[in-house]
This record gives C-alpha cells, structure tokens and sequence, in this order.
C-alpha cells in the first residue's frame, strides 16, 4: 500500500467562519485581490471584514467558467496593484481561477505551457502566491484540490494547471455563505460533490484516507441534498453538503476521479453546460456502464464490492445491492430536475470528437476499468 495525502495548510469549517477573515489576512500581507464570480455584491460582508483591517484590495470577477486568457487578465491585475496575497471568493470558477492566478504570479512562462492535455504540462517551480480560498457553494470542494480547471476555447477543451504548489493557505468553509443558493445551483453542484465522493471511492486508485471521507461524504450528500434543495435555509442540511463538498475535494485530489469527468472536460469545453449539471446527468449511466464492465471483463474486482456499498450508504438499505444504488442515483437526477445534455446542444453529431476528447483526459484515467469506445458511446447517448 502506497499513498500520500496533500490539502491546504489550514482548513476552517463552521457557520459564520467569515467573521474571521480580518484576523486571518494580516500575515499575508497588506494588499489583496479579491477573485469573485459574476456578482462581486455577494463579497461585500468579505471586504467590510477586510477594510476593519485596513487590507487594500483590488477586486476581479469571474463571470462564468474560467478561461486562460481571463487569468491572465488576473495575474495583470493582481501586478500592477501590488499584491501580495489572493483570496477567491466564489463557486469552483472563482475558486480555480484564484489558485491559477496565485500560481502565476511567482511562476515564470506562460499560463499555457503549464496545462495537461492542450500542451505538455510543465511542473510549476515555485509555491504560489499565499491564497485564501473561500467556497459560497457546496460541491466542487476546490478549496482543498491540487489542480485548476481552466477552459481553452480555442482548443474546446477544458484542462487542468495541477500541482500541490497550487493549494491554498487557508480554506475557509462557512456553510452560511451557501443559505441564499437557488434550487437549481443547489442541485448541481450537490450533485458534482456527490459525484466527487463515489468516484473516488470506485476509482483505480484508492486508499484507506480518501475511502473514509467518501463513506461519510456519501451519507451525507443521500440524507441532505434533497432536504437543501427544498429548503435552503436548512441549516443542517447546508452543512452536510459543505462537509460533503469539501470531503469530495479532499478525496479527488489524493485519489482520482473517472469517466463523469473524463466526459465533463471536453463537454465543458464544446458546449455551455455548467460543469455540475454535465457531471449530475453522466453520474447514473457511468456507474452503470462501469458495473456491466467490470462484471464482463473483471468479475473478481474489489470494485463491484465497492458499488454494493455504495448502494447501502446512498439508500440507508442494509441489504441493497450496486443497481439499487444506480437507481437511487438516476431518481435523485430526476427529482432534482437536471437537465439532459441534449439542453446544451450535445446531439449525435458529436458523440465521436467527445468519446475521442474523453478518452485523453486526465480523469478518464482513473476509471475502475478502461472503457471501450462502444461503452463510452453508449453513456453519451444516454445521458443526451
């Protein structure tokens, strides 16, 4: 058994957490950029905090999913006003693209050289600029990952600037910040951190850590999703989900992920489809192809064990089996009311360019078994 396990320096969790970002920044410095998303007005209570400590601060939004040429945009900024720490403050988008622009504020070269995939995949040299990372959504868990994601339109490919270098000083959960999340954000990125706990619980590379934090993870996400859905005010089932974001962020970044996010990148690249809402209606046709799979071709595998126990956290049903589990996760999509692919424009067409993306992306490279082109094919179809 070989492992290691690497997140932030320091990881704070609780409601009202926020209160505490005046006392935190002073050692990093005097002069911060502030990395929002598309409504900065969400940030005011972070900078008031900010202002008590007489932290200068230079504000960057991040309108949607982060692209190459916008976190250059980022470094510009971030170097003509002086500073000297970075706090993103924000869904993933506003997550990742703080962690790239911390990132290339001390590495030298461009952002580009350094991403999988599109181009070689340079290591970065140097620790980032200090980062705080502040999530207001609960599901892509990005305050505790290693890697970016970043969208290359040029390339239709979504990839990652992935690096240990790159994780935060300080993740800083506060579930308040996530109470005012309509359903519909709720539900997708409930669903991409529930995605982020069964693969890599069900993926090649896991480990005893990482499958602690998906068990727990999954019980959380099956018994609250629903219930912040239906009421976001609930403060119970907010902190579920943001422990069950953050749980899945820390076991994709020392574990892997699968084929839900070996297809999202090149989705996400090709079309203009929330990363959450595409992992959300992938989830149930993976998990089925990866057990028809694994039954055909590796009947012997740890694996389908691995799913049945899945099956029970998901259900609470002691007895259930893996195709319980596939049917719960399918019904969940449903009631959630998550739109099929085919609502972003995903058609027939198309299925040959995003099977030959997916097969290449990082994520694909973790999947429980390897899929054939037929399989990967089959899941697209479905899933449109």
């Amino acid at each position: 058994m070989n492992f290691e396990f690497a997140t932030a320096t320091r990881i704070i969790f609780g409601a009202g957490k926020l209160k505490e970002i005046g006392s935190l920044s002073p050692e990093f410095g005097r002069r911060a950029l502030v990395v929002t998303g598309k409504h900065p007005r969400r940030a005011d209570a972070l900078m008031k905090g900010l202002a008590a400590e007489e932290i200068a601060t230079t504000a960057f939004a991040v309108p949607g999913e982060p692209t190459v040429k916008l976190v250059e945009q980022g470094v510009a900024s971030a170097k003509s006003s002086h500073c000297e720490f970075v706090i993103a403050f924000g869904g993933g988008s506003a997550i990742d693209a703080g962690k790239a622009i911390a990132a290339m504020l001390t590495n030298e070269g461009e952002l580009l050289d350094y991403l999988e995939v599109i181009r070689r995949g340079r290591a970065l040299t140097k620790p980032s600029t200090p980062l705080i990372a502040i999530p207001t959504t609960a599901g892509a868990g990005a305050e505790v990952t290693r890697n970016a994601v970043l969208a290359s339109p040029e390339h239709k490919f979504k990839v990652s600037l992935r690096s240990p270098l790159i994780l935060p000083k300080v993740a800083l959960v506060d579930p308040e910040l996530t109470y005012d999340l309509p359903p519909a954000i709720t539900a997708s990125t409930g669903l991409d951190a529930l995605t982020q706990l069964i693969e890599p619980y069900t993926c090649c590379r896991t480990n005893p850590m990482v499958d602690a934090l998906c068990v727990e993870g999954i019980r959380r996400a099956a018994r609250s999703l629903c219930v912040a859905f239906a009421d976001g005010k609930n403060a119970s089932a907010r902190e579920d989900m943001c422990v069950a974001s953050l749980f899945g962020g820390l076991a994709l970044a020392n574990a892997g992920l699968g084929a839900v996010h070996g297809f999202a990148a090149p989705i996400g690249g090709m079309f203009p489809a929330p990363h959450g809402a595409v992992c959300a209606v992938l989830l149930p046709y993976v998990m089925s192809a990866n057990l028809r799979a694994l039954r055909l071709r590796s009947p012997g595998s740890d694996t389908l064990r691995r799913y049945d126990e899945v099956a029970r956290l998901v259900t609470g049903n002691s007895s259930a089996k893996a195709d319980d589990g596939v049917r719960w996760v399918g019904d969940l999509v449903c009631d959630l009311r998550i739109p099929k692919l085919g609502a972003y424009g995903v058609s027939e067409q198309h299925v040959a360019e995003l099977v030959e993306k997916a097969s290449k992306a990082s994520s694909m490279k973790a999947n429980p078994i390897v899929l054939t082109t037929e399989e990967l094919a089959e899941i697209l179809r479905a899933a449109m």
